[in-house]
């Protein structure tokens, strides 16, 4: 098969979040099965220039077609870590990809839309056909609509689309200027609730609607957040929607590459270890401490690492740090927050806790770090509000970091708790889960990790080593993804 992925993120030449490592992950799995597959980006002046290699102009004079006239538009071409990747370059006043950023911009809308607009009229022009045409998010949801509306009476009648949303919380909510500027021209015709009329806004078009009302097969990252998109408040508004497309719509729980999450070969940990040599998993915990000055004790360290903001539950991340304290534990928290006021009072968390041995908070990220903190780490607390999938809790098993989770989303679908599970056998367990958002129920699980990391340590290693047997890899969510292609390309 022939797969192109049309997206705004592609690890690590163009990462804000999971996006960016799913499309990477994704691509190559299914292209070490023997497919084609291609990847179209927005060039951002801002993207990590340093992974692109042999970047070069492939298709020079691309004229979009936007409002009434066209924009001039540069396709370059280049390898990202040996994926083939095409870069979106518009030479307008618009400037729409050399902002110094990715995100955040008050036309972010008509900057995705002219993104998707640009990559098939690239498709278009250059004569590409792919099999399956694979968009990603809010920001590609007018592509299966520009598909199915307009290019397929231009030849492209026999492509098919997998649209998957990784967060439903941002949708792309816009005016009639996106259609317009598309060649999507009738407002009446998409101002209808089964088309793209936003579901609570009257005077609004919704590309994420979009994309789940026109696709071929839509999914989100996790099968238990695809049940919360429909039938609670995860959906963001898109729970009816996606109940009238429930028949293409499903979960595929994402993966992580074991050729970067893996303490057998992981180039940024000093001690190297897996199932059969486990006990040189305290060396990194030992060197852990060395780097960060903390104190070297029989305690269990606890870590988090991820953003400082709400989805992420920071309230219970900050009320953790003082409970394991005071349960006589250490804890390392490496995160960045995503808003002013939490990252002032985590700046004042670290000032004041600046001289204690049993704790270090690092505010900001740190790619090796990282690696080094879920190598000596003996648990990892994952506390989200909501939480699509999660990788941080399939990192945590691969390196027999116990994770300490919230029952939602892809956390559920990868965490079994050791006590309560009912769904699998003792065997089976690999952490300790809990439902409620107040401090007890954390309280409560960090209890029962810490007690048989205390009282029971064999038992405790027994449930680490459980947790690394799991194969979070790309190889399971690989082979459905191509089940499904294979299915919605002979409707």
């Amino acid at each position: 098969m022939y797969i192109v992925h049309i997206a705004s993120e592609c690890a690590p030449v163009i990462k804000a979040g999971g996006l960016g490592d799913v499309v990477y992950g994704l691509a190559r799995e299914i292209e070490i099965r023997g497919h084609c597959v291609e990847i179209i980006l927005p060039m951002y002046d801002c993207m990590r220039y340093d992974h692109i290699w042999g970047l070069h102009e492939a298709y020079r004079d691309l004229w979009v077609p936007w409002y009434g006239g066209a924009i001039h538009t540069s396709v370059f071409c280049g390898w990202v870590h040996g994926q083939l990747c095409f870069f979106i370059q518009p030479h307008s006043g618009d400037n729409f990809f050399n902002r110094g950023c990715y995100y955040g911009c008050n036309d972010d809308y008509m900057r995705f839309a002219f993104f998707s607009k640009a990559a098939m009229e690239f498709l278009h022009r250059s004569n590409k056909r792919p099999d399956i045409i694979h968009c990603h998010d809010w920001q590609t949801g007018l592509v299966p609509v520009m598909l199915f509306e307009m290019y397929k009476w231009h030849g492209m009648w026999n492509q098919r689309v997998c649209y998957t949303i990784h967060n439903f919380k941002h949708q792309g909510v816009a005016g009639a200027d996106a259609l317009w500027g598309t060649g999507l021209n009738n407002d009446a015709y998409y101002y209808n609730y089964d088309r793209l009329l936003d579901n609570f806004n009257p005077t609004a078009i919704n590309f994420m609607k979009g994309g789940i009302v026109y696709a071929n097969y839509i999914n989100t990252v996790s099968p238990h957040h695809a049940w919360e998109a429909r039938y609670e408040n995860e959906g963001y508004g898109l729970g009816h929607t996606l109940n009238l497309h429930h028949y293409k719509f499903g979960g595929i729980l994402n993966g992580i590459d074991y050729n970067t999450w893996n303490p057998e070969v992981d180039r940024y940990i000093p001690f190297h270890y897996g199932m059969e040599n486990f006990e040189d998993k305290i060396l990194n915990k030992k060197a852990l401490r060395e780097r960060l000055l903390l104190r070297d004790s029989d305690k269990p360290l606890i870590a988090y690492i991820g953003r400082l903001d709400q989805q992420k539950g920071v309230h219970l991340v900050h009320h953790g740090i003082y409970y394991a304290l005071n349960r006589g534990a250490q804890f390392v928290m490496l995160g960045s927050a995503t808003e002013p006021a939490i990252n002032n009072w985590f700046w004042h968390e670290k000032n004041f806790l600046n001289n204690n041995p049993d704790v270090h908070l690092e505010i900001g990220f740190n790619e090796e770090l990282a690696h080094l903190i879920y190598a000596g780490a003996d648990m990892i607390i994952v506390p989200s509000n909501y939480e699509p999938c999660g990788l941080t809790q399939m990192i945590g098993l691969k390196y027999g970091t116990v994770p300490i989770v919230r029952g939602v989303g892809g956390l559920v679908n990868t965490v079994f708790d050791r006590d309560y599970d009912n769904y699998h056998t003792p065997e089976e367990r690999n952490g300790y889960v809990f439902f409620q958002t107040d401090y007890k129920a954390l309280e409560s699980a960090i209890d029962r990790a810490i007690g048989l990391w205390e009282q029971y340590p064999d038992e405790f290693r027994q449930l680490a080593l459980q947790g690394m047997k799991y194969d979070y890899s790309w190889n399971n969510p690989g082979e459905t993804y191509l089940q499904v292609y294979e299915t919605i390309r002979h409707k």
